[in-house]
């Protein structure tokens, strides 16, 4: 498998000269980085080759790098904050290959590929909605999963997790409006803590501990005896 790899991507450089940026073989399969601007030429000729006969367009996806860049240890990928990743499949020959296409970060903008492969009209559609990529040339590039009166793209890393604007019934106007988000941004992580004598507590967070929880219980009025004794003598 790994010679069949190399074998392809040794091919791609000879075929694709500086339209291929770099490549990498990563779980069994090949990427290659493609130049955003030869992309269209790339693909076109990864379809019609004899060699490539990559039939099939099978997958479209955003990515974007924004807390990866942040969180990354010094020295590791330091590129655009956006990309767009394509799935390829060669049923003729049983191979799978991956195009990494670096974006600008300031407005992510790519050639659609609907015209080479109908498939890619709707995946281009949700990256378009999810992050904000725009596909030039598409033929129809609206919002497919979020509200056409959605604002924003919720899937990029700094889209706040409230969102921007929230949808409501106004009985005043009987139809649906919008309006600025209500609700207060708060991240809420527990992270429940147990100790070795299975006593459980969450951490951050403002309740007592578990000592003074202990003894606030311990402070608690208890039942008088003839409420007990009445309690002891119900059966189940």
């Amino acid at each position: 498998m790994t010679e069949t790899l190399h074998a392809l991507a040794a091919h791609a450089r000879e075929t694709f000269g500086d339209a291929i940026a770099g490549e990498r073989i990563t779980h069994g399969e090949l990427t290659l980085d493609v130049q955003r601007a030869s992309l269209l030429k790339v693909c076109k000729r990864l379809r019609d080759d004899n060699v490539l006969r990559f039939e099939q367009l099978i997958d479209v996806c955003g990515v974007d790098y924004l807390s990866y860049r942040a969180e990354a240890p010094e020295g590791a990928r330091q590129g655009p904050r956006f990309a767009a990743i394509y799935h390829l499949l060669s049923v003729s020959r049983n191979q799978r290959l991956r195009l990494h296409v670096a974006l600008d970060d300031s407005l992510p903008m790519v050639d659609s590929l609907v015209d080479l492969w109908p498939a890619a009209n709707w995946y281009e559609r949700e990256a378009f909605d999810l992050f904000g990529i725009v596909f030039e040339g598409h033929p129809d590039l609206r919002r497919i999963l979020t509200d056409y009166g959605f604002i924003g793209h919720p899937f990029r890393k700094d889209f706040p997790l409230s969102g921007h604007v929230e949808m409501r019934y106004d009985p005043a106007q009987r139809r649906v409006v919008y309006q600025p988000v209500s609700i207060e941004p708060r991240v809420l992580v527990p992270r429940v803590i147990r100790d070795v004598q299975g006593r459980t507590s969450v951490a951050g967070d403002t309740t007592p501990g578990m000592e003074e929880a202990g003894q606030r219980r311990e402070q608690l009025p208890r039942m008088s005896r003839a409420t007990e004794e009445g309690f002891g003598d119900r059966k189940p």
